[in-house]
């Protein structure tokens, strides 16, 4: 990788040129120099990428801090004892970790590990002195705020500090801990400044609420922690804020069953619908909707009861149902809820509304999936002209609505109106979401769709492989999303007269697909499809044939004799006959 493909914002690449130069500059003598970065993996490869560059004049050496006695000092004295090269005086840059994993937080202890290596640090450029190397400390923005406050001397040190932005981080703000501020009262934190960005580092949060369990507290305060801790890891995955996607995917779940356990429990009925709803979302976003479907059922009925029919809540409610519903092919279940919330949001909260164009961009959705593209066109138009309009234009629902929209035009092949919708949203989903991200792998497949459906193969296969790619690091092996991406690859190579290569691929896919989502859904049809195409195209009619037959029954099932699927369907499977005969 070079170095203008590692940074694609110019401060990064300033930041590391200056840090490549600031290490050169003292290649025999001390230079203290700090490095700022909340995304682990991207300072991994910052790491990698300057250890290779200054490689051989400057040998690079990695510490990591321990825990317990995070000493700066003894954690480089421990490592020149045991090289030889380093006793030489030879240049070198030593880089160290290890202090974005200590705790903020005493919870009962005289001081935290923070504090520890603070001390240590404040003392630490004398005792340094006998090792004249580049030292690269790294640290976070939360850790950086506290090391100028609490070590100033060594702050005063310093010789330079390098600043590597990222969207990925490792903290909660103080707005986010403002609905459990409460929960604080008497610790450190209980005075929090309502504009730190990077106030807690989430894993603190996660020992504060350890402590209160073995404090045996089953209370509303520990519902409430629970909730707060499993919504900022759902919101972080929506943000593109994760450091691990499937980690903080489960670790969200694990604390939202907590809240809806506990809150059974105490009678919380009000904050239990919130609940119930978030923690479907999560079970959704895993693929796995038969998990998710009772608890949207719950959360429906708890806020019709708790707040009636005519409450937002219960609009929003209707809306995920739905959704969910439209994701299983039960299009018939999901329409008269995507409805029913519409009209409801459009009562309660105006035309003018976000909830009011998330409404109409699913009510097209559904359409889209039905077939009826004249139907959907005017629906997303409005969603995203609403959508620009209350949110401007680098907003992530606005992305939404130019992909959605753009799908739209490429099954009409509407290509040349399609094509700068795609890119327009792919672009703004890597800025707001960064590269790691669901909904960008979502826009390099359907942009590589419409690369295929114009015949430009060597354009689509690169995006193709990168969107299976992210789907598969981002949501595992068994996810609807990797299934689709296994399809589409497979037929990209059918395309091409690559059999060999697109067959495994189709059959990863349906037994995908049938796993996840049942036999009849319109996607396990549109596998069957597809690998009997490639089956006809052998000439192997009898193994085709009977694919056809199963697609052409789900299709006239679930979407109708009329849908553009079951008319394909019906088509192929006619022209094979005919062959036969």
């Amino acid at each position: 990788m070079t170095t203008n493909e590692l940074f694609d914002d110019d401060d990064n690449l300033d930041a590391y040129d200056d840090l490549i130069v600031s290490i050169q500059a003292k290649e025999q003598g001390l230079s203290l120099l700090i490095a700022v970065c909340d995304d682990l993996n991207f300072r991994e490869q910052i790491i990698e990428h300057y250890e290779t560059e200054l490689q051989p004049e400057i040998r690079p050496y990695r510490v990591t801090l321990p825990r317990g006695e995070p000493s700066l000092r003894a954690a480089i004295a421990h490592l020149v004892e045991n090289e030889e090269y380093l006793q030489q005086h030879q240049p070198a840059v030593i880089t160290v970790t290890g202090a974005e994993q200590l705790y903020f937080l005493k919870l009962g202890k005289e001081r935290s590990e923070q504090e520890i290596f603070f001390g240590y640090l404040q003392w630490t450029r004398e005792a340094l002195r006998e090792f004249p190397f580049a030292i690269v400390l790294w640290v976070t923005n939360q850790l950086l705020v506290s090391l100028i406050k609490k070590a100033p001397d060594f702050w005063s040190w310093r010789n330079g500090v390098f600043h590597f932005i990222s969207r990925k981080k490792n903290t909660v703000s103080s707005r986010e801990l403002e609905p459990i501020r409460s929960a604080f009262i008497g610790h450190e934190i209980s005075n929090f400044d309502d504009d730190n960005p990077y106030l807690l580092p989430i894993e603190d949060l996660q020992r504060f609420i350890q402590d209160a369990e073995q404090r045996g507290e089953k209370d509303a305060t520990l519902a409430t922690l629970y909730f707060n801790l499993g919504d900022i890891y759902r919101k972080r995955l929506e943000r593109g804020e994760f450091q691990d996607y499937q980690k903080e995917q489960e670790l969200g779940i694990k604390y939202l069953s907590k809240t809806v356990e506990l809150q059974k429990e105490l009678g919380l009925e009000k904050d239990l619908a919130l609940s119930l709803n978030n923690l479907a979302l999560l079970h959704y976003s895993q693929g796995k909707y038969s998990e998710a479907e009772p608890l949207y059922i719950q959360a429906l009925a708890l806020w019709r009861k708790l707040l009636g029919e005519e409450h937002p809540s219960v609009a929003t409610s209707l809306n995920n149902l739905a959704a969910l519903y439209r994701f299983q092919g039960k299009y018939n279940l999901a329409e008269p809820l995507y409805i029913q919330a519409l009209a409801l949001r459009r009562k309660l909260l105006g035309e003018e509304h976000p909830s009011v164009a998330t409404s109409l961009n699913n009510l097209a959705e559904l359409y889209h999936s039905q077939g009826k593209y004249s139907e959907a066109e005017p629906l997303y138009i409005q969603a995203l002209a609403l959508w620009r309009k209350l949110l401007g234009e680098e907003n992530s629902d606005v992305a939404l609505s130019l992909n959605n929209l753009a799908n739209l035009y490429n099954s009409q092949g509407k290509y040349s109106e399609a094509e700068p919708l795609y890119i327009q949203a792919l672009a703004l989903r890597r800025k707001l979401l960064g590269e790691e991200h669901p909904s960008v792998a979502t826009s390099l497949n359907n942009l590589a769709l419409l690369y295929k459906s114009q015949g430009e193969y060597s354009k689509a296969e690169p995006l193709y492989i990168q969107a299976l790619a992210l789907w598969r690091k981002l949501l595992g092996e068994e996810h609807p999303s990797v299934a689709t991406s296994l399809n589409n690859l497979a037929y990209l190579y059918s395309s091409q007269g690559k059999y060999s290569e697109a067959e495994p691929l189709y059959i990863q896919a349906l037994a995908l697909w049938r796993k996840l989502l049942g036999e009849e859904h319109p996607d396990v049809a549109t596998s069957l499809n597809n690998l009997a195409g490639l089956y006809d195209s052998q000439g192997k009619y009898s193994e085709a044939e009977p694919l056809y037959i199963q697609a052409l029954d789900i299709f006239e099932q679930r979407l109708g004799v009329d849908h553009p699927h079951t008319v394909i369907v019906r088509n192929n499977l006619a022209y094979l006959r005919d062959s036969l005969t």
